[in-house]
C-alpha cells in the first residue's frame, strides 16, 4: 500500500510597505510644487493663445477658454515666417552644440585622462570664461564679424554660440572624467590601445549620455538666446524664432492672445527636444549613482 505525502507550498513572505517618513512626504510636496511651479507659464501660453479676445476680456488669463480657436497661432504662424525661423534657429542651434560639444570632449579629454601639466589652472580660466556676461563681449562681437564679412550671417551665431560654450563643456566633462574608472584605461592599454583608440572606442562610449545631457542643455540654451541675434541678425530672413517672437511686442502690443501664441511656438519645439530626449537624459543625470 502506498501512501502520499503532501508537500506544502513554501510560504511566501510578504512585508507590508512602510510608510513614508517626514523628509519623504517633504520631498514629494516640493517636487510637486515645483512642477506645477514649471508648469504655470506653460499653461498660460495654451490657454491664452485659444482664446478669443473677448473671451480674455471676460474670463481673464487663468481660465480655459469658452470658445477654442487657432486663429493667432495662424496668423504668427503666417505672419511671422514661422517655419523659416523654426528652420533657421533649429539648424544654428543644433550645429553650435556639436562645435561645443566636440572641442569640449577633447579639451576635458586632455585635462582629464591625459593629466596634462596645470590643468587646475587651465580649469579655473575655463570657470571664469564661462562667466563673463555676454552685454560685455557684444560690441567685440559685433566688430569682429563685421570685418569678417559675417554680419547678417547664420554662420556668425553657430561660430559665437559653439566657441562661447567650449569653457562650460569643458568644465562639466572633465569634472566627469576626474572619476573616470582607471581599471578600465589601463585595461585597454593592456590591450594595447593607444590614445586615439583608447578616446573612441573606450571613453567616448561611456561617455556618451553626459555628452547628450550637455548638447540638451546648449541646444536649448542656443534656441532661447536673443541678444546676439538681436544684433548680428538684422534682415528678415535670417532672423531666429526668439527674435520672431520679439516682433510681437510692437506688432501686437494690444492683443495679448497673439503674444501668447507666438510664446507657444516658440516654446513648443525646446519642449519637444528634451521630452524625444529625455530617455539619454536620464542616463546621463543618473550614470555612476550605482557606484
Amino acid at each position: 500500500m502506498s501512501t502520499t505525502t503532501a508537500v506544502k507550498a513554501p510560504k511566501i513572505k510578504t512585508s507590508a510597505l512602510k510608510p513614508r517618513s517626514f523628509i519623504s512626504w517633504v520631498t514629494f510636496a516640493f517636487m510637486l510644487a515645483a512642477v506645477i511651479v514649471w508648469l504655470f507659464p506653460f499653461w498660460m501660453a495654451v490657454a491664452n493663445a485659444l482664446k478669443t479676445p473677448d473671451d480674455f476680456i471676460q474670463q481673464g488669463p487663468l481660465a480655459w477658454p469658452a470658445h477654442v480657436t487657432f486663429e493667432h497661432i495662424v496668423k504668427f504662424w503666417n505672419d511671422s515666417n514661422f517655419p523659416l525661423k523654426f528652420w533657421n534657429s533649429t539648424w544654428t542651434s543644433l550645429a553650435a552644440a556639436g562645435i561645443t560639444v566636440a572641442f569640449g570632449f577633447l579639451t576635458a579629454y586632455a585635462i582629464g585622462i591625459g593629466k596634462i601639466k596645470g590643468k587646475t589652472w587651465i580649469l579655473g580660466v575655463f570657470m571664469v570664461a564661462f562667466t563673463i556676461p555676454q552685454e560685455a563681449l557684444i560690441y567685440p562681437m559685433y566688430n569682429a564679424a563685421k570685418k569678417l564679412n559675417l554680419y547678417d550671417n547664420l554662420l556668425s551665431i553657430v561660430l559665437i554660440f559653439g566657441i562661447s560654450g567650449i569653457a562650460f563643456a569643458t568644465y562639466l566633462i572633465s569634472s566627469v572624467l576626474n572619476e573616470f574608472p582607471t581599471e578600465v584605461l589601463e585595461a585597454a592599454k593592456i590591450d594595447g590601445a593607444n590614445a586615439w583608440r583608447m578616446m573612441i572606442d573606450v571613453v567616448l562610449p561611456i561617455l556618451r549620455p553626459t555628452l547628450m545631457v550637455i548638447t540638451v542643455m546648449v541646444f536649448i540654451y542656443n534656441w532661447n538666446e536673443f541678444l546676439i541675434p538681436l544684433v548680428l541678425l538684422p534682415s528678415n530672413d535670417n532672423q531666429t524664432v526668439s527674435l520672431g517672437i520679439a516682433l510681437t511686442v510692437g506688432q501686437w502690443t494690444a492683443e495679448p492672445t497673439a503674444r501668447a501664441a507666438a510664446a507657444l511656438l516658440g516654446a513648443l519645439p525646446s519642449i519637444l527636444f528634451f521630452v524625444i530626449f529625455q530617455r539619454s537624459l536620464m542616463r546621463g543625470v543618473t550614470m555612476g549613482s550605482s557606484k
